[in-house]
């Protein structure tokens, strides 16, 4: 179905902009893993499908995913490794009202089977402008920069 790692990494974008969950979930072989900007860890194809029904349904209903950038690396001719950053606008906050702009950085382990292409592993994290960590202090879990 799918030829190399970069298309099916695009597939993904469209199968989320779409709302589909059970599109974007086929495009995982069936021992996926995921793990979300918050270190959600999904260890299956039927996991993920059910944690992107729910946020299609009660947080991304409105959004839309743009890739900015795309970086596809061929370790063998059977496993792609794809890289992209990319915009999330659109999506509803918990008090219902629209959430400003995200950026992340997604990275997807693809491996060739009989039926093409699939994601064996997905990455995403946020990227927090002017951060280079995270600490956590009596002020709970921050981003922070150390440079003056």
């Amino acid at each position: 179905m799918y030829e190399t790692g970069e298309a099916v990494a695009r597939a993904f974008f469209d199968r989320w902009n779409d709302g589909d969950a059970d599109g974007l979930a086929a495009l995982f072989v069936e021992d996926a893993d995921f793990v979300n900007v918050v270190g959600f860890w999904w260890r299956s194809r039927k996991a993920i499908r059910k944690a992107h029904d729910y946020g299609f349904r009660r947080i991304f209903q409105n959004a839309q995913l743009e890739i900015n950038e795309l970086a596809a690396r061929v370790l063998t001719d059977d496993i792609h490794l794809v890289h992209t950053v990319s915009t999330l606008r659109g999506q509803t906050g918990p008090d219902g009202a629209p959430a400003g702009k995200r950026v992340a950085v997604i990275s997807m382990v693809t491996r060739r089977g009989p039926g093409g292409f699939a994601i064996v592993s997905f990455q995403n994290t946020d990227r927090v402008e002017g951060a280079d960590t995270h600490v956590r202090d009596d002020g709970g879990f921050r981003p922070a920069s150390y440079l003056k």
